[in-house]
C-alpha cells in the first residue's frame, strides 16, 4: 500500500495539477492538507471517478484537510481531540487541521492526515497555539499506540527539525518552524515511539518537500522539508520505502509543497 500525503494549497484553485499527479503516481491513500474549501465544494466526484472513496474537514478559504482512498475507510475523527480551550486566544479550536480513518485494506491501517499550525509570527498567540497543538497530538499519539495497531499521521508538519532540512538554515532562525521549543515538539512527539519515513528509508540531507514561490526559492533550489510521515512500531515493521515526488513542483500551477509518498507491505 502507497500512502501520500500533499499540501495542495487549494484543491479547487489546482484540480487538474492534482487529478494529473494521482492518475501517474496512483497512491493507494493519499491526505490533502490546505484544500482551502467547506464539505459542500470540495470536487469529490472529480477524485470517485479515479475510485477513491474521500472524507473531509473543510473550511472556508483556510486549512482543510481530507483523505482518499481506494479501500473503504471506517471510523472517520475530524478534529484533533483536546480543542475545547486551546484554539487561539484559549478559546475553542475549530481549526479544520485534522482527520483521521482506519483504511479497510486485508491489513488495515489507520491514517491521520494532520496540517499542523504554522505559529507565525513568533511573540503573537498563533505560537503558543502551534505548540499546544503539538502536545495535543503527542496525546493523541500515546493513545493510538496503546491500541498497538498499525497507524501513520502525515501531513504538513510546518516544522523544520534539523539544519540539514532547510537549504539556508540561518534564514530560518527567527521563523516558528525553526524555534527550539517547534523542533523540540517534534523530537518529543517521535520519542514516544513513532518512526519518521524519512529516517527509515534513509533519505539523504537536501531532500526538501517546500519551495516559497517568491525569490526564486523553486529555481535555487532554496527549499525546506516540512512534511513528514510517522509510523506506529507495527506499521514500521511493515515500511518498504518512501518517495518524495519533486517533479510535481515543476507541474502546471503547482503547490508549494510537493507529495510525499510511504510504502508498506500490507499484505494479509
Amino acid at each position: 500500500m502507497r500512502i501520500a500525503t500533499w499540501n495542495v494549497n487549494s484543491v479547487n484553485a489546482r484540480l487538474p495539477t492534482v487529478l494529473a499527479w494521482l492518475e501517474a503516481a496512483a497512491p493507494d491513500v493519499v491526505c490533502f492538507q490546505e484544500i482551502k474549501t467547506i464539505d459542500e465544494k470540495f470536487p469529490r466526484e472529480a477524485f470517485e471517478s479515479l475510485g477513491y472513496n474521500v472524507e473531509t474537514h473543510g473550511q472556508k478559504t483556510y486549512n482543510g484537510v481530507a483523505i482518499l482512498s481506494k479501500h473503504p475507510l471506517s471510523d472517520v475523527r475530524r478534529g484533533l481531540p483536546g480543542g475545547e480551550t486551546t484554539g487561539l486566544n484559549g478559546e475553542a479550536d475549530d481549526q479544520a487541521r485534522y482527520i483521521e480513518a482506519v483504511v479497510e485494506a486485508p491489513t488495515p491501517v489507520r491514517v491521520g492526515g494532520l496540517y499542523l499550525p504554522n505559529g507565525n509570527p513568533v511573540g503573537t498567540e498563533k505560537f503558543p497555539y502551534k505548540l499546544a497543538w503539538f502536545e495535543r497530538l503527542r496525546a493523541h499519539a500515546t493513545e493510538l499506540l496503546s491500541w498497538e495497531e498499525p497507524f501513520i499521521l502525515c501531513g504538513d508538519y510546518n516544522v523544520i527539525p534539523e539544519p540539514e532540512d532547510a537549504r539556508h538554515p540561518e534564514n530560518w532562525l527567527g521563523d516558528a518552524l525553526f524555534q527550539p521549543e517547534s523542533r523540540a515538539a517534534f523530537r518529543a512527539l517521535k520519542n514516544i515511539g513513532l518512526s519518521e519515513a524519512g529516517e527509515l528509508g534513509g533519505q539523504a540531507p537536501g531532500t526538501y518537500t517546500f519551495w516559497d514561490y517568491q525569490a526564486g526559492a523553486w529555481q535555487k533550489n532554496n527549499g525546506i522539508r516540512i512534511d513528514f510521515h510517522l509510523l506506529s512500531p507495527q506499521a514500521a515493521d511493515r515500511f518498504v520505502g518512501v518517495e518524495t515526488h519533486r517533479d510535481a513542483r515543476d507541474m502546471e500551477k503547482p503547490s508549494d509543497h510537493v507529495p510525499v509518498v510511504v510504502e508498506l507491505d500490507l499484505a494479509a
